[in-house]
């Protein structure tokens, strides 16, 4: 049994999870073990399987020692692992199957990007179970992956966003010709397909040609029930870290340089070539005028503790344009949101500790208004 003291606490790590993101998780979640301040946290690592089965991670060399850009389960993984379930009849903590302790639990850092991760599933196991979470609640996670609900309400607000055109798979397969021309008649090309609900760019696609435009819906629709298609449009990716719960601060710029079309899965996680800028070249005032957005975004979808606002700067007008949010960024050794407050001056050991202060913070808020209630 892993022990606690009054001065280190438990912080459990999920990892890997059921989403098509479950490789760039485990390279996330392998960072921070790495990374995480052992004085003052003992990490209790977590492996979600493809099919949901919670593993507890007794050994983690075989994540530590990988080699490759993306780490992938091993077949030898059970060696490694013992099945796990989390246990909130009293004090939150880890048990095995057969009710044996594995550790208390005093933090849960979910590391999961994608559906059943970041979409405000484990956020509400956290809830039920009583265990301070990193990063956004219930609302904000779920409202920061499901494009189409997000941008909605950053309409809601005034934030600039690009038109787009949204529809259900369902709709898609009874009125695919209606859906067709609305796009065509609304858009010139080139345009972007993008499931509603996965991150890393998963089933994204580029169109040049309306030829194939009912292809990439219909291979976007493997992925989530949901699809939006909107312009693509001459730009300069942007990208802003945030930090904070109710008064968050907001990191300098950074700016993304895909090796290939646009920032697709394959630039970046898998091809070689993509750069990232930190700060950005930008005049002064855009970069302000991005940190304000990006501010004014997060706290738009109630989110807490991270994100990092995701901007489009069209080169023909320099206008600004909100494209997303990321309520659980990368934290690979390429990722942006670290190298965005190293920038700022936070290290990543500091940064992993002050999220996890946040996230105690944000829970002590919310119990204290639970019981004034």
């Amino acid at each position: 049994m892993l022990q606690s003291s009054n001065q280190i606490r438990n912080i459990m790590i999920l990892m890997g999870g059921r989403s098509s993101e479950h490789e760039v998780s485990l390279t996330s979640a392998t960072s921070i073990l790495k990374n995480i301040q052992r004085n003052l946290f003992n990490p209790i690592p977590i492996l979600i399987t493809r099919t949901g089965q919670w593993l507890w991670v007794k050994d983690p060399q075989f994540l530590l020692q990988s080699s490759t850009k993306l780490i992938a389960e091993q077949s030898q993984i059970n060696e490694f692992t013992c099945p796990c379930l989390l246990d909130y009849t009293g004090k939150p903590r880890l048990i095995t199957f057969t009710g044996q302790e594995i550790s208390s639990i005093d933090a849960m850092f979910p590391v999961l990007h994608g559906p059943y991760g970041e979409d405000g599933t484990i956020q509400g196991l956290a809830k039920l179970a009583g265990v301070p979470c990193v990063g956004a609640g219930i609302v904000g996670s779920a409202n920061g992956l499901d494009k189409i609900v997000m941008k909605q309400i950053f309409a809601q607000n005034g934030l600039p966003i690009l038109p787009f055109v949204h529809f259900t798979r369902t709709q898609w397969k009874e009125n695919h010709s209606q859906i067709l021309q609305q796009i065509q008649k609304q858009f010139t090309l080139p345009v972007f397909v993008k499931p509603s609900n996965c991150g890393s760019s998963v089933g994204v696609a580029k169109i040049k040609d309306w030829e194939v435009l009912a292809q990439a819906i219909t291979n976007a629709a493997r992925f989530d029930r949901k699809i939006l298609v909107e312009p693509g449009i001459q730009i300069r990716e942007l990208e802003c870290a945030i930090l904070g719960n109710e008064k968050p601060q907001a990191s300098p710029v950074g700016e993304v340089i895909p090796c290939r079309e646009f920032y697709d899965y394959e630039a970046k996680y898998l091809a070689d070539g993509s750069k990232t800028i930190v700060p950005a070249n930008i005049p002064a005032e855009i970069s302000q005028e991005i940190q304000r957005l990006a501010i004014q975004t997060f706290l738009a979808l109630d989110c807490s503790g991270m994100g990092r606002v995701d901007f489009f700067l069209e080169k023909s007008t320099q206008k600004i344009y909100v494209n997303e949010i990321n309520t659980i960024p990368g934290f690979t050794s390429i990722s942006m949101y670290p190298m965005l407050w190293k920038e700022a001056g936070i290290s990543y050991p500091d940064l992993i500790t002050k999220l996890i202060e946040l996230a105690v913070e944000q829970f002590i808020l919310e119990q204290s208004e639970v019981q004034a209630s």
